[in-house]
């Protein structure tokens, strides 16, 4: 019996038990659609999130003010006294291997614009900011620093003030008026979207740092020139531990903090957080993709049950074969071949069932799906090797019968 006479043969046996086949193949499909679901949604979250590392810099570290302490009690979260200009003067001149750097002054505020309003966030920034954060400027410009240094009033937006200010009119040159404050748009930032932690990354102005301190902030009487945070792009390859710790030694002389004092300030590494909060993500996720995997070998084994039923119910048929000359090898290959064949259409079946959830899934939810080549191929194998390994014991009992003792089973 040739090998295309087993596939015939075995089709013909599976279409004579339709419903028994589609029912011994479901653990198959359930499993194969599952994984593929599972790994999918992973894959698309780890691509979003080296994605969300590209766009903030992976060589990016950036410097808060900390807690205060008193009495041994901590205040909170920034109740330290604020960064200032001359922090970000002493990184950038004492911390090697930087590109650029800049401060931010952080508000919310209201944008008026057009006849609408648009609750928003406001970042005063220094020129380098498109430079640091990896967020170039689609349309118009970004201002110099000698109109930082002067105060001027200019205004870069993000795409969704556009929409949402200026009803996705062209803004150029138009006034946005911020807290009641002019300013003049001179720049869109390219699209961003959303970023991990969920908030919508263009929902953002951006102007002169010195324009946003004085005319929205207010000067703090301790640190006039006060800053939220300072950013810091290192060269690619750069050794982030040792330049984080360089940092801290500058901040610690800066804010005159004597040895065995606590830092009053933060040093992080957003990228850093982001991969740790994913491997979080991916170790649930595998779990999930271990937990679906569970179920196509649930199924194998049902698979083998049904292969063993059907070897006892066609036992004469088996010795009638063996009788008029079919070899040991060709009844092997017969019913092998058959659980191959079924697994793998229970494999097609949940493989497409799993990308038709995968994109429902990326559509009605908005996740981020990934489906990989591979994938697809590790799946069909993966049904492939079920079938062999589950049905490989029932084809050698066939295989095995004696042919007087199988014609003569009742």
């Amino acid at each position: 019996m040739s090998f295309l006479d087993s596939i015939i043969a075995a089709f013909k046996a599976l279409r004579q038990n339709m419903l028994r086949s589609i029912l011994t193949a479901l653990g198959i499909i359930i499993g194969v659609a599952s994984v593929i679901v599972m790994s999918s949604i992973n894959a698309g979250a780890q691509q979003k999130v080296e994605e969300q590392i590209a766009s903030l810099g992976s060589a990016m570290l950036s410097v808060a003010p900390g807690a205060s302490r008193r009495g041994g009690r901590s205040s909170g979260a920034n109740s330290a006294p604020q960064l200032s200009e001359r922090d970000l003067k002493a990184i950038k001149e004492q911390v090697p291997q930087i590109i650029d750097a800049t401060g931010e002054v952080r508000v919310s505020a209201v944008a008026v614009a057009s006849g609408a309003d648009w609750p928003t966030n406001v970042s005063g920034v220094h020129a380098p900011y498109p430079v640091v954060r990896n967020w170039p400027v689609a349309e118009g410009r970004f201002f110099s620093e000698q109109e930082v240094s002067s105060g001027r009033r200019y205004a870069v937006i993000g795409a969704t003030i556009v929409k949402e200010v200026f009803g996705g009119e062209n803004p150029l040159g138009a006034q946005v008026r911020i807290s009641n404050i002019p300013f003049e748009v001179i720049g869109v930032l390219a699209t961003k979207g959303q970023n991990q932690f969920g908030r919508d990354e263009d929902d953002i102005i951006i102007a002169p740092v010195t324009a946003v301190r004085s005319r929205l902030v207010g000067r703090d009487a301790t640190v006039p020139d006060q800053l939220d945070a300072i950013r810091i792009l290192f060269i690619e390859g750069a050794d982030l531990t040792r330049a984080e710790n360089q940092l801290r030694e500058v901040m610690r002389t800066q804010r005159r903090i004597r040895p065995g004092q606590q830092d009053n300030f933060r040093v992080y590494n957003v990228a850093e957080f982001i991969r740790a909060r994913n491997e979080t993500a991916q170790t649930f996720g595998v779990l999930l993709a271990a937990t679906a995997a569970i179920s196509l070998i649930v199924g194998g084994i049902g698979i083998m049950n049904i292969m063993l039923v059907s070897v006892t119910e066609r036992t004469r048929e088996i010795g009638l074969r063996l009788a008029i000359g079919a070899r040991k090898n060709d009844i092997l290959m017969q019913f092998l071949v058959e659980a191959i064949l079924l697994c793998m259409l229970g494999g097609m079946i949940g493989l497409g069932l799993g990308i038709g959830i995968s994109t429902l899934v990326a559509k009605l939810a908005s996740w981020d799906v990934l489906i990989d080549a591979s994938l697809v191929l590790i799946a069909v194998a993966a049904s492939a090797g079920v079938g062999v390994f589950f049905g490989f014991f029932p084809a050698r009992r066939a295989a095995q019968l004696n042919p007087i003792d199988a014609l003569r089973f009742e």
